[in-house]
């Protein structure tokens, strides 16, 4: 018999949608039934980031639009989950006391058994407490996907960049054992899974912790496994990337040949500011590297613009360090000023409007560079996992390459999550255009 009915919404990274898929196993174990509508729902949870303020500002607006759901249906349990909740504790509820419970990020297992506390004993719950290292293993999971798979393999993260903060809301790191993330994927496969994507903050540490297997090691044992026919991984911390790991990735079977390798600045300066462990030369160099070894690989990044003391000539040194690097596609990021971050206290906060000048010129520049790579894929053939119908285009498929590119092509036979070969006919900036290959 069915609980009720539950509706999860996701603000921020993967490792916020692997959660939630946690979340939703535990729901559904426990009776409930998934609904789209807010308004039909028992049981309305966030789980929130808290990496930018935008985020922040998307959940409180949804907090004010529960508030009135809470009104009409006294009985409606609401809670807030991950990053926000970690971070805020029970300030949420003195600014909300429509909030029912605080869950932080170490407590996802504690979910239906808070959940059951507040039907019985109709009191607030705050659980936000970190001491606890422990990591839950075997919950039921409702994957989100039909085809592709987020399995976690570390959580917390050791660097305190400056201007980050997840070391803070989601505490040190802790690696999960490798026979328990080959366990997950194992089931993932048999559930009809053929990709999955390996998660972290920094899955270049993973391992430190426990000295059972180093992330090399790990891939290889996930590359194995039989019916996965893709592995990929996010994210990776440019100072830890070793040659055993790009060896592992040149001579695995399914491990895609993408990587996602954040530099965040292209000066010294500002790298040493922001306490990422590495300098422009460092990071040229571990680059390089994979360039060499993986030659068909793309490489993408994450930059920020607008650091605390950033100068017209370090932003000058970022377009030429992006125009010597030729990533494949950049996520770029205006500067988030967080509380509890030491980059917040810093002085010569660059002004709003400088900023997004700066974050305009940077997408113009990496476009360009985008488009260039692109186009000289045109009358290539590659391998793509079809992952469904485009959403702008319903009578054209789309799909991603092994290096994470993009690809729609007219319907035919096929069927959502089949491999097909596409010759590339039209290339762009964000996607490439072609047709099957018969």
């Amino acid at each position: 018999m069915s609980t009720g009915l539950y509706k999860i919404l996701v603000y921020g990274c993967q490792m916020n949608i692997a959660d939630a898929e946690r979340m939703e196993g535990q729901l559904q174990a426990a009776g409930y039934a998934r609904t789209e509508e807010m308004t039909h729902a028992d049981v309305i949870l966030i789980n929130t980031c808290c990496v930018r303020e935008t985020a922040e500002d998307k959940v409180y607006g949804k907090i004010g639009e529960v508030k009135k759901l809470k009104e009409r249906n006294p009985r409606l349990i609401f809670g807030i989950a991950g990053c926000m909740a970690q971070k805020e504790g029970d300030n949420l509820m003195r600014r909300a006391p429509h909030i029912d419970f605080v869950l932080g990020t170490g407590k996802v297992q504690e979910l239906t058994r808070i959940i059951g506390e507040i039907r019985a004993e109709h009191s607030p719950v705050v659980d936000v407490t970190l001491s606890d290292q422990t990591i839950a293993e075997n919950l039921p999971i409702a994957r989100g996907g039909q085809f592709s798979a987020w399995v976690p393999i570390m959580y917390g993260c050791n660097n305190f960049c400056t201007y980050c903060i997840v070391p803070y809301v989601r505490g040190r790191e802790r690696s999960r054992a490798p026979e328990e993330i080959v366990a997950e994927v194992r089931r993932a496969a048999e559930e009809g899974y053929r990709e999955v994507t390996l998660l972290g903050q920094n899955v270049n540490s993973y391992g430190k912790d426990h000295k059972q297997a180093d992330f090399a090691d790990l891939l290889q044992m996930v590359d194995a496994v039989d019916g996965i026919r893709r592995v990929r991984f996010m994210t990776s911390h440019p100072k830890d990337i070793s040659d055993k790991l790009i060896e592992t990735i040149k001579n695995g079977a399914h491990i895609c040949e993408h990587i996602h390798l954040p530099v965040q600045y292209g000066s010294s300066r500002i790298l040493r500011a922001m306490n990422r462990g590495y300098t422009v030369e460092q990071y040229r160099a571990r680059a390089q590297r994979v360039r060499e070894m993986l030659p068909e690989a793309s490489l993408t990044t994450d930059l920020i613009v607008g650091f605390p003391g950033e100068t017209d000539e370090d932003f000058a040194e970022m377009l030429s360090f992006l125009r010597e690097m030729r990533y494949d596609a950049a996520y770029t990021f205006l500067y988030s000023k967080r509380s509890g971050t030491p980059a917040a206290a810093m002085a010569e906060q660059v002004a709003d409007e400088v900023k997004h000048a700066r974050l305009n010129a940077l997408m113009q520049e990496q476009n360009t560079i985008s488009r260039e790579i692109n186009e000289a894929l045109a009358g290539a053939e590659v391998e793509v996992m079809v992952e469904g119908a485009s959403k702008n285009e319903p009578s054209v498929w789309s799909g991603r390459t092994r290096t994470n590119k993009i690809v729609l092509f007219p319907h035919g036979a096929e069927q959502a999550g089949d491999f097909v070969r596409v010759r590339i006919t039209q290339p762009q900036t964000w996607v490439l255009k072609g047709e099957i290959v018969t």
